[in-house]
């Protein structure tokens, strides 16, 4: 037992340094675009900017700009944040008795005494800018790299597999799933492993006719090249690449930004259905991470190449943007789930209730923290 705590320590201390300043860079980016986006809209709006923060905690180094904001990197970089005149804390709370004491001229300036519409937009424009980074760090990797192709072709199809439940042949090449069309066997890949037990509809050539096919993806455990386990949906083909049919083609802004608007869309409705199968029991829980997983990640990132640190900085902006969207409170959705009720009610909740609010908040983000460190864990002992 001893032994076990002292492997899991060595290896956990070597992954993290190891994993720190890959990590860090990817945060940093993506932290910094979602608190832009804030920042951006508020001074649109009219808001004062007292603060925007990379990190919490006590301050580093920072300086105020000609209107008065102090931009600072903090000492815990794990995070930022955006405080605007009338708030009490970084989580944009503010105090009634400070509100009421402010003058015509400091209310104008105050994020709490604007209207419904213009705080919300200040709120939802976090997520916003990191789906906008997504896409375009996304289209821009298009642009760079070109869009690849290899033919969707089955070269071989597994035993007892959903493929051959569903009358797969070797020679097939899938042209559509559920009328999406298939470019590449990756696509045909990225689509079935995220619908494991959910009957997708294929059309198949065969033999210079078009065949329709129904399968089930299986799920099933698979291993990354980091060594990483997945649970996934298989459909039991196999593909073999072939001198001179893997091919890259150059793609136009425009086609490049189409590319980046996909593949931040396959993110959201891949999440949704993540979280779907947790609901009705067929997704690992275990699979959630925090952030030494993301450090992890990060770090895998890194040693594989810069082309991948970036891949992985849309990917984290994108589930980030999306994750602060929850109608948690504390969160970006929190708030503009109390922005609604103010809509319907045609007044603010009361302080007490948006306190309480922040408190559940903080309680279920928090254990959903000391969840996913926890899972990290034991995946990082494990290794």
């Amino acid at each position: 037992m001893i032994d076990f705590f002292v492997h899991s320590f060595n290896t956990l201390s070597h992954g993290l340094l190891g994993y720190a300043v890959p990590f860090l860079f990817v945060l940093t980016i993506v932290v910094f675009f979602h608190e832009l986006g804030h920042f951006l809209v508020a001074r649109w709006a009219g808001v004062r900017v007292l603060t925007f923060s990379l990190g919490f905690g006590p301050e580093l180094v920072g300086f105020n700009d000609r209107h008065g904001t102090r931009w600072k990197i903090s000492a815990i970089p794990l995070g930022g944040y955006v405080k605007f005149f009338g708030d009490e804390s970084e989580a944009s709370t503010p105090s009634s008795e400070t509100l009421a004491a402010m003058t015509a001229e400091e209310r104008a300036g105050s994020f709490h005494h604007k209207k419904v519409g213009p705080r919300a937009a200040i709120v939802a424009a976090g997520p916003i800018a990191n789906f906008i980074l997504g896409a375009l760090i996304f289209a821009g990797m298009a642009l760079y790299y070109g869009k690849p192709s290899t033919i969707a072709r089955v070269d071989g199809v597994v035993v007892d597999g959903a493929a051959a439940a569903a009358g797969f042949k070797i020679g097939d090449v899938v042209v559509q799933i559920d009328g999406k069309p298939i470019e590449s066997f990756a696509d045909m890949q990225r689509i079935v492993a995220m619908n494991a037990g959910s009957a997708l509809a294929f059309q198949v050539k065969r033999d210079g006719a078009v065949v329709a096919l129904t399968a089930t993806p299986a799920l099933l455990e698979r291993k990354d090249p980091f060594g990483n386990s997945h649970r996934v949906g298989v459909l039991g083909v196999e593909h073999k690449s072939q001198a001179g049919e893997t091919s890259t083609a150059p793609v136009g802004v425009g086609e490049a930004l189409k590319i980046g608007v996909e593949q931040v869309w396959f993110i959201i409705t891949s999440t949704f259905k993540f979280l779907g199968s947790l609901f009705v029991g067929n997704g690992n829980p275990n699979e959630v991470s925090g952030v030494l997983g993301i450090a992890k990640m990060s770090g895998q990132a890194a040693s594989a190449g810069f082309q991948f640190v970036i891949n992985l900085c849309a990917v984290l902006s994108v589930s980030i943007g999306l994750l602060n969207l929850f109608p948690i409170p504390l969160l970006d959705g929190g708030h503009l789930m109390f922005y609604a009720a103010e809509v319907v009610r045609g007044r603010p909740l009361s302080e007490r209730t948006q306190e309480m609010g922040f408190r559940i908040g903080l309680g279920l983000v928090l254990m959903l923290m000391v969840f996913a460190t926890y899972n990290d864990i034991l995946r990082m002992a494990a290794s």
